[in-house]
């Protein structure tokens, strides 16, 4: 069995890592290099950049601060944000960049996914799904959270999926930075109807909310932000738990 991931996020507002809850109420997190850094040298398996108003405020991604992230760390980078056709794709992994995620511009268009996987390969291309639960079903928003969009979860995941995509990363907005859990129910039915990885994010506050979105929620990955940025749960110790727990991660 392929061993679960850790992955630290950093949303980047105006070149400052940050954190909100629900998707607003930000406060400053650190600087990303900095933070890029201490998760490479602690143990995450991968990183996650993401510019969380580019495609509200209509620009492209910070080239410079990816590239500065980049060089200060060893482990798979993935960047999103801003990221409108394979024009940016090349740009950002030419930036050091090891995969892409698209949330917005892909449900605007669709065929986005098609053309990065065919031009980059499918491991390349990581769609990030926002959803809200909204009168009984998981309905997607784009722009950071900010609009509601007619697709459910479910329908757009398999979409993007048959579309290219090399893995799912699907953030709950119900439950982002509440820290109370992952939303599991949802994780586990994506991840009985796709065959792609599936990244969990929104909810974690403690370590048992890591083993119970790898054993209920079925995710092969968990992603995190203010509980590693303000040092509420180390990654090494983190992940000691989960091996003690008998969840397969990499030491």
């Amino acid at each position: 069995m392929l061993a679960k991931r850790i992955i630290p996020c950093l949303d980047v507002k105006d070149g400052t890592t940050v954190k909100g809850v629900n998707f607003v109420n930000f406060r400053n997190a650190g600087d990303p290099v900095e933070l890029g850094q201490k998760y490479s040298r602690d143990g995450a398996d991968e990183l996650v950049f993401l510019d969380i108003t580019a495609s509200h405020e209509g620009r492209k991604t910070f080239v410079d601060l990816v590239k500065r992230i980049a060089q200060n760390i060893s482990i798979p980078f993935t960047v999103g944000g801003g990221i409108n056709d394979v024009t940016d794709v090349d740009r950002l992994l030419s930036a050091g960049a090891d995969k892409i995620s698209i949330n917005s511009a892909a449900l605007r268009n669709p065929d986005l996914i098609d053309g990065i996987a065919r031009n980059f390969g499918n491991q390349v291309c990581v769609t990030a799904i926002d959803a809200r639960f909204d009168n009984g079903e998981w309905i997607c928003y784009i722009n950071g959270g900010r609009i509601p969009t007619s697709r459910r979860l479910i329908d757009w995941a398999y979409e993007a999926q048959e579309r290219g995509a090399g893995e799912i990363l699907f953030t709950s907005m119900d439950h982002d930075g509440v820290k109370t859990g992952f939303a599991c129910e949802a994780l586990a039915m994506l991840s009985d109807k796709l065959s792609i990885p599936i990244i969990a994010s929104g909810g974690a506050g403690d370590y048992s909310h890591f083993y119970d979105v790898f054993t209920q929620g079925k995710a092969d990955a968990a992603l995190a932000a203010s509980i590693f940025h303000f040092n509420e749960i180390p990654i090494d110790k983190l992940k000691d738990y989960l091996n003690n727990n008998g969840i397969n991660v990499r030491l």
